[in-house]
């Protein structure tokens, strides 16, 4: 959302006077103030904390909490200083501001109303249980809807993610971790309604900041690793600078096959570590060998036939690529069983592989390197549908034709174009010419 567009923005003015549509009964509501000020200042406090501390997510019990004490229009509330206060790292950081409070306003807002409707304020004040769990339940189903709705919109919009991807798995994915949040959020009301008073309500956040620590630290650590693989790329592309920005863009083409095959974005994005991370093993092969404007000898041919194994040697430690590691390995046999390193054949080859095969070898063909010029687009995608069902899997082959037609390909020339090198033969009948 760095240049957000007029539609974007409308969209976001539209959920602002929707908040405040929310807010206007406030006037007129009675309620413990005391309770909507701590309750505001605890959840603003948790916000600035989660910055400080780099922790991942909103801490959302206090709101939901709120959304089970208070009514509906002075449970919003308490979402907004928080919201408005909270640091933003990316610019307008304004603009992000209001719509992540317009956003929680309205998101409360729901679920309070839901709550109210089927008598919840009771059964918390009464410590009614198992009955109050269904007033809760569906106020967080109600919660998670709206958050979701909201959340698809601004991505259409400001991301220009396709409306057919913008909303798929939102709900799904944001139900189970708000639901931990609604119980605790619950439990959270019961203790406040009952003689032991808020005191006894703030104890319930202490599991909950330890979770949320641990989480944060899960995502440190990815994010470590995903600092590991992107030093891993940048060594590789400055050893073959024919091929620089190549994993990038395979890992963007497995990316693309995937969504065209409607996986889930958890294993989209894990073609994009398998594409990413598919030629890492080249670090272990000479460089005179990568960059030999010449023809291969059989011997230095077998040399660079071993980088898949290389590679698939240096990222199994890396347990949160999966089976991103089976298409580094494996990302080189062909469906016939002619491949390399292990002669695999049809189903036996991963379908991550066939994945980033068929990337690999677009990318290849699209981009100069040493040995030849790089080919159009569409004599590319000719020369992969030839080669579909001999080297590659059809159904990767005619997905990728499609996402190509549906969002174009605008290939990078890696190579320095001002001083060509001459084309020459390529010395395999594969598609890439050369790995």
């Amino acid at each position: 959302m760095e240049a957000v567009p007029a539609r974007a923005r409308a969209y976001i003015a539209c959920a602002l006077v929707l908040a405040l549509l929310c807010l206007s009964p406030l006037p007129s509501v009675r309620t413990s103030w005391w309770a909507v000020l701590l309750l505001a200042g605890l959840y603003a406090g948790c916000e600035q904390a989660a910055a400080r501390w780099r922790f991942a997510g909103t801490f959302y019990p206090v709101l939901l909490a709120g959304a089970f004490l208070l009514p509906a229009s002075a449970a919003a509330l308490v979402a907004l200083p928080g919201a408005l206060l909270s640091p933003v790292e990316e610019r307008p950081r304004w603009l992000r501001r209001v719509w992540r409070a317009a956003q929680l306003v309205v998101g409360v807002w729901a679920a309070a109303r839901v709550h109210g409707a089927l008598g919840g304020q009771d059964t918390v004040a009464d410590s009614d249980f198992p009955y109050a769990l269904a007033p809760a339940g569906a106020a967080v189903l109600a919660f998670c809807l709206v958050m979701s709705v909201l959340d698809g919109g601004i991505r259409t919009l400001a991301e220009r993610v396709p409306v057919r991807r913008a909303w798929r798995g939102l709900f799904l994915r944001s139900l189970a971790p708000v639901a931990v949040h609604g119980l605790a959020g619950l439990m959270m009301a019961v203790l406040w309604r009952s003689p032991y008073g808020p005191v006894a309500a703030l104890l319930v956040l202490l599991p909950m900041c330890v979770s949320w620590w641990v989480f944060a630290q899960y995502h440190r650590e990815r994010a470590a690793h995903q600092a590991t693989i992107r030093a891993l790329v940048q060594a590789v592309d400055i050893k073959d600078g024919y091929t620089r920005g190549h994993s990038e863009r395979v890992g963007q083409a497995s990316m693309m096959i995937g969504r065209e095959l409607g996986m889930p974005e958890e294993r989209v994005e894990t073609l994009r570590f398998a594409g990413i991370l598919h030629d890492v093993g080249k670090l272990g092969v000479p460089t005179r060998l990568l960059r030999k404007d010449g023809p291969l000898t059989a011997e230095e041919r077998r040399v660079i036939e071993l980088h898949p194994e290389y590679g698939h040697e240096m990222v199994r430690g890396i347990s949160f690529l999966g089976e991103a590691r089976a298409a580094v390995l494996h990302h080189h046999e062909r469906l016939d069983g002619s491949g390399y390193p292990y002669g695999l054949a049809g189903s036996q080859i991963p379908e991550s592989a066939r994945v980033v095969a068929v990337a690999d070898a677009f990318d290849a063909m699209t981009s100069t390197r040493c040995y030849r010029r790089a080919r159009p687009v569409p004599v590319a995608l000719e020369e992969l549908q030839r080669c579909a069902g001999t080297q590659f899997d059809p159904l990767m082959v005619e997905a990728f034709v499609r996402a190509v037609g549906r969002h174009g390909w605008h290939p990078a020339v890696t190579a320095d174009e001002a001083h060509p090198p001459p084309p020459r033969p390529a010395p395999s009948s594969q598609p890439e010419a050369r790995l």
